[in-house]
């Protein structure tokens, strides 16, 4: 027997969980993402996904953990560590969010990214926060 069809089953799984963020729905998609997280745990792509449903769901700590893994699996991964920065900035932990904001934003000056920095900046500004 090969490993075929459960392989077929793992991306359609992924596929579902992609739609499944696409239409809103992050915790039906981290449910259809559960087999594949099990069974790819070095993927950096299925941790990505995990990521955004976590960070769509509000499930900060969960969301860095996965963007975390993403950018240990692939540190040139621009979206994760963007990702990552909303996530951290979203916590509160503004200094950290602006250091990953910062590197994804030097990687890939997408204009989302020097927003992103930008809304962290100021409020780092307005709190009177220590910048990174």
């Amino acid at each position: 027997m090969t490993s075929q069809p459960a392989s077929d089953g793992l991306f359609e799984s992924f596929r579902r969980a992609e739609m499944l963020i696409a239409r809103s729905r992050p915790l039906d998609a981290l449910q259809a993402l559960g087999p594949v997280l099990e069974s790819q745990p070095n993927d950096a792509s299925v941790h990505l996904l995990a990521g955004r449903a976590y960070l769509n769901s509000a499930q900060l700590h969960r969301a860095e953990e996965a963007f975390g893994r993403v950018i240990d699996l692939d540190p040139s991964d621009h979206y994760a560590r963007f990702a990552l920065g909303k996530a951290l900035q979203r916590q509160g932990r503004l200094a950290e969010a602006q250091a990953q904001l910062k590197m994804a934003a030097a990687m890939d000056p997408r204009p989302e990214y020097q927003e992103a920095l930008g809304e962290v900046l100021a409020r780092i500004a307005v709190e009177g926060a220590e910048p990174a």
